[in-house]
């Protein structure tokens, strides 16, 4: 049976806040996020936060803002 990130504790809930702070050591960005389960989320998306520093999930709405 393949394993799938719904068994494994070390990933947290995916979509559980509205607003995340990033850093540049976590891009590529990603919603979810690859610390997050993605068995019961949506798509994984990635999303352009580099130029404007700002970013939108377009599934979820959740907001991404890049830390200086």
């Amino acid at each position: 049976m393949p394993s799938t990130d719904a068994n494994r504790s070390d990933l947290g809930p995916a979509n559980t806040e509205t607003a995340y702070e990033v850093t540049r050591q976590d891009l590529p960005l990603s919603c979810p996020g690859p610390q997050m389960a993605v068995w019961n989320s949506h798509p994984r998306v990635y999303l352009p936060i580099e130029k404007t520093g700002q970013a939108l999930c377009p599934y979820c709405g959740a907001q991404y803002r890049l830390k200086d």
